[in-house]
C-alpha cells in the first residue's frame, strides 16, 4: 500500500460522498428549505460530536487482554442519536463529516479511517432503517439488535481478509510478528486470520457495541429533547 492508493480511496470517498449530497439535495420536494437548513444544523452539531469522540487521544483506549491495535471509542452514539431520532440519512452524514474531520490525521493512509466508517454504517443503517418503521421501544432494541449483528459480520470479515494483511504489508510485519503482538495480549490466539478474529476481533465488537448501546439508551430520550428545544 502505497501513499498514491490511500490519496486515492481518499478521493473516491470524496466523490462518493459528493455523489450522495448532490443526489439528496437534487430530489425536488423532498425537503423544504427550512427543513435542508435543520438537517445541515443537525448534521454539523452530531457530527462534530461524534469527531470529538472519535479524533481526541484520551477519549480512546486499548481493553485489557485484547490487541492494542483495538480502541475503544465511543463516536458511534451521536450517530446513532442523529439517525433514531432524524433518520438514516441524518446518522449517514454524521458519519462522513466524523470520518472527514479524521482523514487529515490518518495515520492509515485513510484506510483505517474508511474501515472504521463501513463497520459503523453496518452497525447505524441497519438499525436506523429498523426503527424507521418500528418506532417503538421494543422497535428500537430490536433495531440495535440487528445493527449489532450487521456490524460484528462486517468487522470480522473485514479485518480477516483486508486489515490484517493491509498492516502486516503497511507495517513491513510477517505473521509471526503480528501473531506475536497479539499474543503479547491475549496468548489463546494460534494465527492473524480467524484465531484472531474469533478470540479478539468478535469479542472486542460485542463489549464496543453492547456498551455503546446501552449509552445510547440511556441518553437517546434526553439528547433529542434537548436538541429539539435548541433548534425551536
Amino acid at each position: 500500500m502505497t501513499l498514491a492508493k490511500g490519496i486515492i480511496l481518499g478521493l473516491l470517498l470524496l466523490i462518493f460522498v459528493f455523489l450522495v449530497a448532490k443526489h439528496y439535495f437534487d430530489l425536488k420536494g423532498h425537503v423544504e428549505k427550512k427543513n435542508r437548513t435543520r438537517f445541515i444544523v443537525r448534521v454539523a452539531v452530531f457530527g462534530g460530536f461524534s469527531a470529538i469522540l472519535y479524533c481526541v487521544p484520551f477519549l480512546k483506549f486499548p481493553v485489557p487482554f485484547f490487541p492494542s491495535f483495538l480502541e475503544f471509542h465511543f463516536d458511534e452514539i451521536p450517530a446513532f442519536i442523529g439517525a433514531f431520532a432524524y433518520g438514516p440519512m441524518t446518522g449517514f452524514y454524521v458519519l462522513l463529516v466524523k470520518t472527514f474531520i479524521k482523514l487529515p490525521m490518518t495515520n492509515t493512509l485513510a484506510v483505517g479511517e474508511i474501515a472504521d466508517l463501513l463497520y459503523s454504517l453496518a452497525f447505524i443503517m441497519p438499525a436506523a432503517l429498523f426503527y424507521q418503521k418500528n418506532r417503538t421501544f421494543k422497535g428500537a432494541i430490536k433495531a440495535l439488535i440487528i445493527g449489532l449483528f450487521c456490524q460484528l459480520v462486517v468487522s470480522l470479515a473485514a479485518n480477516v481478509y483486508v486489515m490484517f494483511p493491509f498492516y502486516m504489508r503497511m507495517f513491513g510485519l510477517s505473521e509471526a510478528a503480528l501473531l506475536k503482538i497479539c499474543q503479547l495480549a491475549n496468548s489463546a490466539i494460534q494465527d492473524v486470520r480467524w484465531s484472531v478474529g474469533f478470540i479478539a476481533v468478535l469479542p472486542f465488537n460485542v463489549i464496543k457495541d453492547a456498551a455503546i448501546i446501552l449509552v445510547t439508551l440511556l441518553v437517546y430520550k434526553s439528547t433529542h429533547t434537548l436538541f429539539d428545544r435548541f433548534q425551536k
